[in-house]
């Protein structure tokens, strides 16, 4: 049963407005839920970074310098101790920072307690929360330590230095946080704005770009249910964007190609019933002629049954080779062989042909070589060859074989002295029962499938193969296959 299924265009609609809700939605996230844990890990990432560079430069003469451009560019609070916990550096850029009004054995146990939790320790203190529980307390606001009454979160970092001389360091580094409840607000609005903005411009462009899509296949559609039906006549225009463009001109030579297929198609079922009529009419009328009229029960008479009974299994034989050949049943047995040797006993089929018909066939070659491939099928490609040449050569009825190699290759020629075929038939000659001629007549030799069981069976050995021809020369059937 098949399946209800959206167009491309509604399809490709949908794409784009779920694309754009989940950017939006995405937005929304890191904008305003989650703002304000990114700024806290940034704040804090921070302060643990200017520990690290202080430790870095903790015995460079412009240490004092370094601190105060940290302290300054940074708004931080920064207090240096030795190991005792006496001060030997300080500075606030904080106003009433909480470290900077320590004792000196507050320093002191504040590096005892980093020193206890591998050389140091992050220290968060969230106002609004610490407020609170004095508020359930019964506590009064001013018991919050001065340093932490305002109303920022701030951070406390402690950290062991250790200079290259040996002397140990002990450094607090105080930063506050600021809420982003009011930057939160003001985003939140704004988003709101934009998220409509946004949604609005997404679904016109959505609907455009659906559209603009959309229509080329939608009408590529429409002519290839035309061409289906047989309407040959249809024109696939090649706009749009570069596939669509690569479709249409496919679908056009798909249409041309299905027009001459079918114009081929016509003239093969006219072709064949023409060549299994004529051998069964004459045989038919023979016979019954013989029936009739015993005096003409004579040999020449029954010859000629004989002869077209012989000429219909040949046709039936070609179209069952050929049908085998191509649906891929009939494997290549390869061997190695004397190809010169076989081309030499092939022709010694024609002798009768040559000296009651006149026919000269002259095999032309400098050594004989060896092939690998399919014997009896390679013997097929050079005895319907050969046959083409002798149904079309001239009235000199001389036909020429040539063998000659070329580096790793041998390359066999059959000659005929004929009329020739123009240039614009030869790509057509190797289709079944194709003809220049468009009057169908009969063959002298073979049934009009020769050409075509060459081609597959040479496609098959993966061999190179061609014809040359000029009008009023003969032709050229070439084929080349590596040497064994």
């Amino acid at each position: 049963m098949r399946k209800n299924r959206w167009s491309i265009r509604w399809q490709l609609f949908g794409y784009l407005v779920a694309f754009v809700a989940g950017l939006l939605v995405v937005l929304w996230l890191f904008q305003v839920v989650f703002l304000e844990e990114f700024y806290k890990k940034i704040k804090i990432n921070e302060v643990k970074e200017v520990g690290q560079k202080i430790e870095a430069n903790i015995d460079k003469d412009y240490l004092v310098e370094l601190l105060d451009n940290l302290a300054i560019r940074k708004q931080l609070c920064i207090v240096l101790t030795n190991a005792d916990g006496e001060v030997l550096y300080k500075r606030d850029e904080l106003t009433n920072s909480s470290i900077y009004h320590m004792t000196n054995f507050e320093y002191y146990l504040a590096g005892l307690n980093a020193e206890k939790r591998g050389g140091q320790l992050l220290y968060y203190f969230n106002y609004r929360e610490f407020a609170k529980s004095l508020e359930k307390k019964n506590n009064i606001l001013e018991q919050v330590p001065a340093g932490l009454r305002n109303k920022d979160d701030s951070v406390i970092y402690t950290r062991l230095l250790n200079s290259q001389t040996g002397n140990q360091y002990i450094v607090l580094i105080n930063s506050l946080i600021a809420p982003v409840d009011a930057t939160v607000s003001t985003i939140r609005k704004q988003l709101v704005y934009v998220s409509l903005i946004m949604l609005i411009l997404a679904f016109l462009l959505a609907i455009l770009i659906a559209k603009k899509v959309a229509r080329p296949i939608i009408q590529i559609n429409a002519k290839a249910k035309q061409l289906a039906v047989g309407d040959e006549a249809i024109v696939f225009e090649e706009k749009g964007y570069k596939e669509i463009a690569e479709l249409s001109g496919t679908l056009s030579y798909a249409s041309v190609e299905l027009t001459k297929t079918e114009k081929l198609r016509r003239e093969l079922i006219a072709n064949v019933s023409h060549d299994l009529r004529t051998p069964l009419t004459l045989i038919t009328g023979y016979a019954e002629l013989m029936r009739d009229l015993p005096t003409e029960n004579t040999p020449e008479n029954v010859q000629v049954i004989v002869d077209e009974a012989k000429r219909l299994t040949q046709l039936v034989n070609d179209m069952l080779d050929l049908s085998k050949l191509q649906a891929g049943t009939s494997q290549l047995e390869k061997v190695t062989f004397n190809l010169t040797k076989q081309i030499n006993e092939l022709l010694l089929r024609y002798n009768t042909l040559t000296a009651q018909e006149g026919y000269t066939i002259d095999f032309i070659y400098d050594e004989e070589i060896w092939v690998n491939g399919d014997e009896l099928k390679l013997s097929q490609v050079i005895y319907n060859l050969i046959n083409n040449a002798i149904n079309y050569t001239g009235s000199d009825k001389h036909v020429i074989v040539k063998q000659h190699v070329t580096n790793d290759q041998v390359r066999i020629e059959v000659i005929d002295t004929g009329e020739g075929i123009s240039e614009e038939y030869l790509p057509y000659i190797w289709e079944r029962y194709y003809k220049v001629d468009k009057t169908h007549k009969r063959a002298t030799v073979g049934t009009g499938l020769g050409l075509s069981i060459v081609k597959t069976i040479l496609d098959a050995h993966e061999a190179h193969y061609g014809v040359t021809s000029n009008i009023g020369e003969g032709s050229t059937f070439w084929f080349e296959i590596k040497l064994a």
